[in-house]
């Protein structure tokens, strides 16, 4: 996708600055990430589920934040605990960061760590203006006919 120039489809329009900002970002190449592994599960028709696995980490290392349909989770490295030496250690605890472009309307409901896992719930709340609404259609008295009107008729015979 490289090489793409998007500025000519903004040139004439007002308001478009966060779908320009998201093509620019989707035309840089996203540097590849392993950690943490995640999942992203669909739980009905307006609800998601995040879930990150976090081993080692706590509450108090973790940050989350939702700026600009951006879902950035971050994990600081906890701190190693003294007078332990390992023979083996698989359990990651390095720093790390994922970010999820969130579409619009949708909100972070809840945060919680259990069991070394990170689940996040997101749900899409579409505001009352943008939900299709049915417009009831009036009955009334049949339209009274002009005399002007039967006058054009009945000369066009």
């Amino acid at each position: 996708m490289n090489g793409f120039d998007f500025s000519p489809l903004f040139r004439s329009a007002i308001g478009f600055d966060r779908l320009a900002r998201t093509l620019e970002a989707a035309r840089v190449p996203a540097e590849p990430q392993g950690y943490p592994p995640y999942n992203i599960e669909k739980t009905s028709d307006d609800t998601y589920s995040l879930t990150l696995a976090v081993a080692g980490f706590g509450p108090e290392d973790i940050e989350v934040v939702v700026k600009e349909n951006v879902l950035s989770i971050a994990g600081r490295a906890p701190k190693a605990e003294d007078g332990g030496r390992f023979l083996h250690r698989g359990i990651a605890g390095r720093a790390f960061e994922r970010r999820f472009v969130l579409a619009d309307h949708l909100l972070v409901d809840t945060a919680r760590l259990e069991h070394g896992l990170l689940y996040l719930t997101l749900r899409q709340v579409v505001p009352e203006a943008l939900k299709p609404r049915q417009i009831p259609v009036l009955g009334g008295q049949p339209r009274q006919v002009e005399a002007n009107e039967q006058t054009v008729t009945a000369a066009a015979a």
